[in-house]
């Protein structure tokens, strides 16, 4: 199986999106349950999802991991070279496809900066502003 062949994978993309989610749910999520008052239920998920308090403990390899992965995709879906067939529904299909992975790359960056976000510059900006 040639390279372009196996990063042209569907699986990969989607694969991207759930890696992405980790820093999410590791960084983001917790922060924004207990600025809203949900600390029990934070306190409850890490109790019965202990994946969760791993990803905590270890989150600048989660937001790195992640960042590295989406530089990777980023490379898979804007690369010099790309064309698509000529047949019309071919054509269609790759276009569309095309289309769809930018649609999860940029929802998986976004993903990605509201966790690197609330990791790393919320307190920051909360003690600078004196919030």
């Amino acid at each position: 199986m040639s390279d372009n062949k196996l990063i042209e994978k569907p699986y990969l993309r989607w694969f991207v999106l759930f890696i992405t989610s980790g820093t999410l749910l590791c960084c983001a999520l917790p922060i924004l349950l207990v600025t809203l008052g949900f600390g029990a239920v934070v306190a409850s998920v890490n109790y019965n999802v202990p994946g969760l308090i791993f990803l905590a403990e270890h989150k600048a390899w989660t937001l790195m991991l992640a960042a590295l992965i989406l530089m990777i995709l980023a490379w898979v879906i804007w690369r010099p070279n790309q064309q698509c067939p000529s047949d019309p529904a071919l054509a269609t299909l790759c276009k569309n496809s095309a289309q769809w992975n930018k649609r999860i790359f940029w929802l998986s960056l976004t993903i990605w900066f509201i966790g690197f976000f609330s990791s790393y510059l919320l307190l920051p900006f909360r003690n600078y502003f004196d919030i």
